[in-house]
């Protein structure tokens, strides 16, 4: 029958990069190529050398989000195939790492204050007219990347991208930056790159039916794999949607920084990272199915896989109106543009937003404000907190802003004055440095300083000062990475004992002294708020 089939609610449509996660890294050429040589191959050979050792470490809880590949049996065979695929197919990555390394090096041994100009003919060929030399105010060598003419080089390669298909009734999943996803019986590999319209046309039959014939006409589907992919569908319609149409703004919490607002037929989404799979759970949470089937705005806060999901991102972009990133063009190699790695996977209707730059809405305006911290005192501009005002009610979302200096919010309040409502991350221990960034750096970082430098947010002491300067009514921790869908993105598993339950809950308890409303946020959460303010 034509136009009856559905996408089941179950199916995950899972990005992948030369069969890795694709998180943010993983689409800027000069920050892949740099993951390439100095994660996944470094795993890979790792696993292939040791396997036990991989076994033993991901069984152990205290070695969660380790540069460890979780397979259960072991894959030896399987992961050399790919590091022997991974050699061939991303050697121009290869190449570009390599090139950056000796870039980095050049600079350190010739750069000593004079003018650079002569040291252009030094310059790795495979870098020649891709980057500029430069100095800081205090004649230390760098280098500006010219990002955009990388994304338009071999070093961008659509073919490595590629979706896998498969049903899920759990959470549970390896940790994505440490495990390639290979073949297995229940998952189909689609070679398409991720700006594809096909998988916008997937992932709107979740709600919208189409003819399967129709669809499997579309992908080329292995004999072998025909079964599996009828199974993704089903006659059964969903549930249907009920647009809120409400006088007062709505707030629904969908389970870490993701937070939905609603007011007046315009809706704002922020760093949407949704639990959409819609099985049966013990924890009460939102899916894909409670979004609006059309999203005006999606705000960003910043490059970090659990703020920048493709995977929820990618099945959404058929129905996201705008989304908003904050700017940077540093040309920097920490610092990657993220509106050039949203439109080069599909998403043509990017806005960059500058510290207390505004974009106005009629009665409610967004406003971009300084983020500071959590990115390990990394020289990072791509990453802002926001100030969402509807008619004379406020929203601040902080995101895992560190308040490292509270002046700067004290300077920020002159201008946005008190705030009704924040939402502070407290992921306040943080992974060290390398963790993340490890993959980027050319030379080995002391492990006393690279413990020092964390990617955490505020404390209670820190989040306090927040609280103090913007006179909130209302304060919810949110951003913990708490919920079990996160697992496999962020490794965290707290106990009543962990710093930033502790931290939080020391907030949470001054905050209600003070007869001011608050709370940690977990599963979901729904809110009504007047939009005129009491707080003004």
């Amino acid at each position: 029958m034509k136009n009856t089939t559905y996408l089941k609610p179950n199916v995950v449509i899972e990005p992948l990069i030369s069969r890795w996660y694709a998180w943010s890294h993983l689409i800027s050429p000069a920050t892949a190529a740099m993951n390439v040589v100095n994660r996944h191959l470094k795993i890979m050979n790792s696993y292939i050398q040791a396997p036990q050792i991989h076994e033993a470490a991901v069984s152990n809880p205290k070695m969660l989000g380790g540069p460890f590949m979780d397979y259960r049996p072991r894959r030896v065979d399987e992961v050399k195939v790919l590091r022997d695929e991974t050699l061939s197919i991303q050697g121009n990555l290869i190449e570009l790492a390599s090139a950056i390394k000796e870039l980095d090096q050049m600079l350190k041994d010739n750069a000593k204050g004079f003018s650079v100009e002569e040291l252009y003919s030094n310059v790795p060929e495979l870098l020649k007219g891709y980057v500029e030399l430069v100095y800081d105010l205090n004649n230390n060598p760098s280098y500006r990347i010219f990002e955009s003419l990388l994304y338009k080089s071999v070093f961008y390669n659509e073919e490595t991208q590629s979706i896998a298909l498969w049903l899920t009734d759990n959470d549970e999943r390896p940790f994505c930056l440490s495990t390639a996803r290979l073949d297995d019986p229940d998952t189909i590999h689609l070679n398409l790159p991720l700006k594809h319209p096909n998988i916008d046309l997937l992932s709107k039959m979740k709600r919208y039916p189409n003819d399967l014939a129709e669809i499997f006409s579309l992908f080329e589907i292995p004999d072998e794999k025909q079964a599996l992919f009828n199974s993704l569908f089903t006659e059964q319609a969903p549930p249907p949607y009920k647009k809120y149409s409400g006088e007062k703004a709505r707030m629904r919490y969908f389970g870490h920084a993701c937070i939905l607002i609603e007011f007046n037929n315009i809706s704002i989404l922020v760093d949407p990272l949704i639990s959409y799979y819609g099985y049966e759970s013990k924890i009460n949470h939102y899916s894909d199915m409670d979004l609006p089937e059309e999203i005006d705005y999606v705000l960003i806060t910043h490059n970090h896989q659990d703020h920048i999901l493709f995977e929820t991102l990618l099945p959404l972009r058929h129905k996201i109106k705008n989304i908003i990133v904050p700017s940077t063009n540093s040309g920097s190699l920490q610092d990657p543009n993220l509106k050039y790695a949203f439109n080069a996977v599909g998403f043509t209707n990017v806005i960059e937003v500058d510290n207390m730059e505004q974009i106005n809405l009629g009665n409610c305006v967004i406003t971009g404000v300084p983020f500071t911290g959590e990115h390990s005192d990394l020289n990072i501009i791509a990453k802002t907190c926001y100030h969402v005002s509807v008619d004379d009610f406020s929203f601040l979302f902080v995101a895992d802003s560190r308040i490292v200096e509270p002046k700067i919010y004290e300077h920020i309040y002159k201008t946005l004055g008190n705030i009704d409502v924040i939402f502070l991350g407290m992921e306040c221990d943080g992974a060290p440095l390398s963790w993340l960034y490890g993959p980027l750096l050319t030379q080995d970082l002391a492990r006393d300083k690279d413990q020092s430098r964390r990617l955490s947010g505020s404390d209670a002491e820190k989040g306090m000062s927040l609280v103090n300067i913007f006179n909130p009514k209302e304060v919810y921790v949110y951003a913990m990475g708490q919920e079990p869908w996160l697992e496999f993105i962020s490794s965290i598993k707290y106990t009543p004992e962990s710093n930033p339950i502790i931290q939080s809950d020391i907030l949470i308890k001054e905050c209600e002294s003070a007869g001011i409303i608050a709370e940690r946020l977990f599963g979901e959460k729904e809110i009504f708020y007047s939009t005129v303010s009491q707080n003004k």
